[in-house]
């Protein structure tokens, strides 16, 4: 085409600049890169200095301080080696530019575990909601079984719950034992069971410990919604009433 109408016209049929189409066929030649020198700042620190500020901060003084607090106690001391940015960066191009401070290192935690070899060496206890006679009202059935055996220990029903009552709930346990006091006694994290008044006085008799597993008494999950419960607990009465409601406590 261009052969046959021109330059121009070809440019104007295929609607392209002709300054353009001159350079993509004359190119430019590459201009030679000019040097550029290597720039130095006035102020820049010698190889020595930089060797000097380091060996300042490995220094068993200054070896698990923070560059910042490096930095203020030698402006104290009236000496100023370089800014902190500066030491920073030397670090950072040394590879040493993490934390410089002493940190804590704790041991890997162990989950407690209460291992039952036999009968009464572990206990385990724990404090469901019983439905009452009507709504609105609930008992609370306090339960405490040998894991080993899986044998009811004691259990006793209040209105309420206070560490009082658990103190005497497992009491009345090791009574109905036989005075046999197990080595280990399980419970969850409820209040009644992390209260002072539960843990000191049974601090030297066995070891409460607890999780928030409650595997041990799952048991007494079916309890809470049985509709037969609720009617036996509405004709049972007991010697030891609560107040607002009945009390009753099974032998072991």
């Amino acid at each position: 085409m261009e052969k046959a109408i021109g330059t121009f016209g070809a440019c104007r049929v295929l609607g392209k600049s002709r300054s353009t189409l001159h350079r993509q066929r004359n190119p430019k030649p590459p201009a030679d890169p000019a040097e550029r020198k290597e720039f130095r700042h006035p102020a820049e620190l010698t190889r020595a200095e930089k060797e000097h500020v380091l060996a300042v901060l490995d220094s068993p003084r200054f070896a698990d301080k923070a560059v910042a607090q490096v930095y203020t106690i030698l402006l104290d001391e009236g000496t100023y080696l370089c800014s902190q940015a500066t030491m920073h960066r030397l670090l950072r191009e040394r590879g040493t530019s993490g934390e410089r401070r002493a940190q804590a290192t704790h041991p890997a935690r162990k989950k407690p575990e209460l291992l039952a070899a036999g009968p009464d060496q572990v206990w385990s206890w724990d404090i469901t909601k019983l439905k009452g006679p009507a709504r609105g009202i609930w008992y609370l059935l306090y339960v405490i079984l040998d894991i080993y055996s899986r044998k009811v220990i004691h259990w006793e029903i209040w209105p309420t719950e206070t560490g009082t009552l658990a103190k005497e709930f497992i009491q009345n346990a090791i009574a109905a034992n036989g005075g046999v006091i197990p080595r280990a006694v399980h419970a969850d994290r409820g209040t009644s069971m992390t209260s002072n008044t539960t843990a000191l006085n049974f601090r030297d008799v066995c070891l409460l410990s607890g999780d928030s597993t409650g595997r041990s008494l799952s048991c007494m999950r079916p309890l809470r919604y049985a509709s037969a419960a609720a009617g036996r607990l509405s004709g049972r009465r007991s010697g030891r009433a609560g107040p607002g409601g009945l009390a009753g406590r099974g032998p072991g």
